[in-house]
C-alpha cells in the first residue's frame, strides 16, 4: 500500500483544513486507516483511526469535537476534517495504514504498517 497525504497548508487560528490521504491497491478496504502528527521537538502522536468500514472511529482526546475522521473505500481515500484549528495543532500529519481486525481503531504507531511522507499543517494565532 502506497500512501499520499495533500491538503495541509497555513491557516489562521479558528480556521479549518481538510486533509486527503490517496491509496493504492485493491485492499484500502482492509485496513485500518489512522492520521498520526509531529510536531517540531515533538514526538509523533496519534490523531485519529477509522475501522474497515467507518463503523469505528477513534479520536485523541486534544482534537475530540474538533476534527473527524472519515474514508471513501470507493475511492481509496482517508479524509481527516480539521476545525478550530488551533496553534498548537501546527505539526507535519501522517496519514497510515494498518493491518488490524475489522472494529479495530489501534492509537499506537505499531500497529500500522504503511505511512504516507506527511504534509505540513502551520497554525497562526
Amino acid at each position: 500500500v502506497q500512501l499520499q497525504a495533500s491538503g495541509g497548508g497555513l491557516v489562521q487560528a479558528g480556521g479549518s483544513l481538510r486533509l486527503s490521504c490517496a491509496a493504492s491497491g485493491r485492499t484500502f478496504r482492509s485496513y485500518t486507516m489512522g492520521w498520526f502528527r509531529q510536531a517540531p521537538g515533538k514526538e509523533r502522536e496519534f490523531v485519529a483511526a477509522i475501522s474497515w468500514s467507518g463503523v469505528n472511529t477513534n479520536y485523541a482526546d486534544s482534537v475530540k469535537g474538533r476534527f473527524a475522521i472519515s474514508r471513501d473505500n470507493a475511492k481509496n481515500t482517508v479524509y481527516l476534517q480539521m476545525n478550530s484549528l488551533k496553534p498548537e495543532d501546527t505539526a507535519v500529519y501522517y496519514c497510515a495504514a494498518g493491518a488490524q481486525s475489522f472494529y479495530s481503531v489501534s492509537p499506537n504507531d505499531y500497529d500500522y504498517d504503511y505511512w504516507g511522507q506527511g504534509t505540513l499543517v502551520t497554525v497562526s494565532s
